[in-house]
């Protein structure tokens, strides 16, 4: 039985840009991004017969890879040749697809992990990350960008920058551990209540990727600056460029907010937030707030009845919790 632990995320500027349509054609992506303290875990074992088991929000048991319906399990058993005889298990800590924390992508990394130790093969964080891209992007074609699955597998606070040849630089992002407790005390997420497939407003960002030409390269420039303001602990400039963001992913297309999310995203700053957005493509999910420490009572008050979710930067991206043969 392996187990394997794998942190979902939150990105705090550069969305977007890691999308192929953008970082291909106008000079390569960036991205600021973080895991947080909220994990998906993958449980695989061997099965007595040859028949595959995979347990999600529903069961599976068939006889042989092509039959299974979940695009990304079956996907990362045929990358990895785990053929049959096989059960696979996930259990997440929070309500995961829709709610924009990064839930596929995670649940791929974790997956491809645990599914290489049952293997007895040892593979590092940048290859789990690429393959899991391979099988979102290339083989599923899913509109996604290569964010997620690079936090994931990696961890901690990180700055990407996505190359117009495919190829991802791995930046960490320089921060001692009581910085970035610093850093998660500033920091509160909200669950919205409401999930929403991200592959609409994706498709329809990546199709107008011309005409935001001049808002992604903004929004890239804000992930250097968002950087910038880690590094030297400028905690206020950090919520402002997350208030300012969220305007700019705002003007992308229809649907990445509505009245309800304004109303609440109005009421954290009349409360002391400097800024936030919503994480994922948007439209429901978590609501990201960034705001003093001292004001996170206030804040929670007043966007009561939403809970108040602290979240801590997770420092290790995913790792095997369990071996037993």
């Amino acid at each position: 039985m392996i187990i394997t632990r794998t942190p979902f995320r939150i990105s705090f500027a550069g969305g977007g840009t890691d999308l192929p349509s953008f970082y291909r054609e106008y000079g390569g992506g960036a991205v600021t991004s973080a895991a947080i303290d909220r994990f998906i875990h993958v449980l695989v074992n061997e099965k007595f017969d040859p028949a595959i088991r995979v347990a999600y929000s529903k069961t599976e048991n068939v006889g042989s890879i092509d039959e299974l319906q979940h695009g990304l399990v079956r996907e990362a058993l045929r990358l990895t040749q785990v053929h049959r005889a096989v059960e696979v298990h996930t259990i997440a800590d929070i309500p995961g697809e829709g709610t924009g924390i990064g839930s596929s992508s995670s649940l791929t990394v974790g997956l491809l992990n645990a599914l290489y130790t049952y293997k007895g093969e040892v593979v590092d964080a940048a290859r789990l990350a690429e393959e899991a891209c391979r099988i979102e992007i290339n083989i599923l074609h899913g509109t996604v960008g290569k964010q997620d699955q690079y936090i994931a597998a990696y961890g901690g606070l990180h700055y990407f920058e996505f190359r117009p040849d495919d190829s991802v630089r791995v930046r960490p992002i320089p921060l001692a551990q009581p910085d970035l407790d610093a850093l998660s005390s500033h920091l509160s997420l909200f669950y919205t209540g409401t999930t929403r497939s991200s592959d609409p407003l994706l498709k329809e960002q990546s199709a107008r990727t011309a005409a935001n030409r001049e808002t992604l390269e903004r929004m890239r420039e804000q992930a250097t600056e968002m950087r910038d303001a880690f590094v030297s602990h400028d905690w206020r400039r950090a919520g402002q460029l997350l208030d300012e963001g969220w305007g700019l992913k705002r003007s992308l297309t229809t649907g990445i907010s509505n009245d309800q999310i304004d109303e609440w995203y109005a009421r954290g700053k009349d409360a002391g937030a400097w800024g936030g957005k919503i994480t994922g493509a948007g439209g429901g999910g978590f609501l990201l707030l960034f705001h003093p420490p001292e004001k996170s009572h206030q804040v929670a008050q007043a966007l009561s009845p939403l809970e108040r979710m602290p979240v801590r930067i997770a420092p290790e991206g995913s790792r095997i919790l369990m071996v037993h043969r």
